[in-house]
């Protein structure tokens, strides 16, 4: 199961690309709302998500997606249930994809130290003593982030390998007419 959360406005593209592409490689995926049932993302776009934070359960848990976009980014960094599903998955050595600004959720958690990340221009100063590259998407470990919206598809792409393998991502990528 991979829970994708969803909190007041999160930005829309970096967060229905990945649920899009993960159920298309078909993996369970749940989107979870921090702020209630129904979350609007940053451009007013309304998603009802499949259940409520309250609901979240981490048994069979392979992922978490923390999308990225304002304020969605600081109400997910609120949320304690949000901040508890991290704990679990990095104590269990779990895949985190963050994409945009929420990779700066990490960072104030230290969990970026030492390692290879990106997130969107002018958040680098919130992610600890990582290695920023700016570039589109990085990947250490179980670790995936991105730049920002224009690279959705990628970074979905990316947390399809890591749970299915390259062969997997390969095929997505074609089927879908990406580059």
């Amino acid at each position: 199961m991979i829970y994708v959360f969803l909190a007041d406005g999160f930005e829309e593209v970096e967060a229905l690309t990945p649920v899009d592409v993960l159920r298309r490689a078909e993996l369970e995926v749940h989107t979870v709302g921090v702020t209630g049932k129904v979350v609007r993302g940053s451009h007013g776009i309304p998603v009802t998500c499949d259940i409520t934070e309250e609901q979240a359960d981490p048994n069979g848990l392979e992922m978490i997606v923390l999308p990225g976009g304002m304020p969605g980014t600081l109400n997910l960094e609120k949320s304690q249930v949000v901040q508890a599903f991290i704990a679990y998955a990095v104590e269990r050595g779990l895949p985190i994809g963050a994409i945009c600004a929420a990779p700066s959720i990490l960072g104030h958690l230290g969990l970026l130290d030492g390692r290879t990340v990106t997130c969107f221009p002018g958040f680098e100063t919130q992610l600890g003593d990582a290695h920023y590259t700016a570039g589109p998407c990085e990947v250490d470990g179980s670790l995936v982030t991105a730049r920002g919206a224009g690279v959705a598809m990628e970074f979905a792409l990316a947390l399809v390998e890591k749970l299915k393998g390259l062969e997997r991502a390969a095929l997505l990528r074609a089927s879908l007419q990406c580059r």
